[in-house]
């Protein structure tokens, strides 16, 4: 079922909620810790980003943007807002809706209960066990705001779309972050093109698939009325135009095209580390479905900083409520870097 907890109780521990993977990252270290695609960029993106450089003076219009996006998801551009990243979004959720009891699914990505927290918010956590399958009915009647990922940050675990209905019931907001969801064949158990859920936020972003961390483009879908306390809320201007055109260019039939071609190769890479992990006596529970992997193991604390001194970065896990420091996330990468990460972790391990 879970573990519930109200983080105003003072249990668990504190973590650190604003610890992500690019803190991992340093001079001739080997990315295994960032889940961002680290590929050339197309030029069917990269020619609209060069063209908007030339448009700078203007103030940003984000119409062509909300159309794209909108029909992308075959939703009205009135349901689309976008955002300066997924981490912007969490903010607007949390400053702009009156909610009285936010809970956040764990383990998952940290920044909405850390959004939430910042604007005094007291989260309840419902904490699930490995393998992470989710009962909607551990979700108490009261929580107005529901925060789940599909695919999960960090566990790498699609619910299906029976849980995400069932989560759902008229006075509460429920925020599906769909931020790797097209790394996934189909997108399969998406929520984004569904306007009939009462209460539906899900929350999309472009950074993962094609490599545009550093350009902060997002977008929350949901009913006009949903949105509306968000668009008050937000800054003038909050998208730039680089990232706007990266939002038409990523809606496009081609670049879905792409990113589902991606998704496909993605599932014979994920199970070549999968595989390869399993063989050395690392723990992967369950199936995961996105482009990271979670990995169990005695003593992973340690490993990491042999890892480090060897010239490979993963991700540390017990920053993640839920997890510890018995675990890390490990990134999905071709099989040759797979390869050459897990004759090194076997060496570290050997030598444990």
């Amino acid at each position: 079922m879970g573990q519930l907890v109200d983080t105003a109780s003072g249990y668990p521990p504190i973590v650190d909620l604003h610890h992500h993977g690019d803190a991992e990252v340093g001079d001739g270290l080997i990315d295994l810790a960032v889940n961002v695609r680290t590929e050339p960029m197309p030029d069917w993106l990269s020619g609209p980003l060069l063209r908007s450089l030339s448009q700078l003076s203007a103030y940003p219009r984000d119409d062509a943007a909300r159309e794209a996006v909108a029909a992308r998801h075959r939703r009205a551009a009135g349901e689309v807002l976008l955002t300066a990243g997924a981490a912007q979004a969490f903010t607007l959720v949390a400053q702009a809706l009156r909610v009285r009891v936010p809970l956040v699914v764990h383990p998952q990505f940290t920044e909405p209960e850390a959004a939430l927290a910042a604007v005094g918010h007291d989260v309840r956590r419902l904490v699930l066990e490995p393998p992470w399958v989710l009962d909607p009915a551990a979700v108490p009647d009261e929580a107005d705001l529901v925060v789940l990922g599909n695919p999960t940050n960090p566990t790498s675990v699609l619910h299906p779309v029976e849980t995400i209905e069932r989560l759902a019931r008229p006075g509460r907001v429920l925020l599906v972050d769909e931020a790797f969801a097209d790394t996934v064949p189909g997108e399969a158990a998406s929520v984004a093109h569904r306007a009939d859920i009462p209460g539906l936020l899900v929350l999309r972003s472009l950074t993962k698939t094609w490599g545009l961390a550093g350009l902060r483009i997002g977008y929350l879908l949901g009913a006009p009325e949903l949105l509306k306390p968000l668009r008050r809320m937000a800054p003038l201007w909050p998208v730039s135009t680089p990232a706007l055109a990266a939002a038409v260019a990523c809606s496009q039939p081609d670049a879905l095209a792409a990113a589902d071609a991606y998704a496909v190769r993605l599932v014979a890479e994920r199970a070549h580390l999968v595989g390869g992990l399993r063989d050395i006596g690392i723990t992967v529970p369950g199936e995961p479905a996105s482009s990271f992997v979670p990995a169990y193991r005695p003593g992973a604390e340690q490993i990491r900083a042999e890892l480090r001194v060897r010239g490979w970065a993963v991700r540390r896990g017990d920053t993640f409520p839920g997890l510890g420091a018995d675990w890390l996330r490990i990134a999905v990468r071709d099989t040759a870097t797979t390869d050459a990460f897990l004759a090194v972790l076997k060496r570290v391990m050997a030598d444990d």
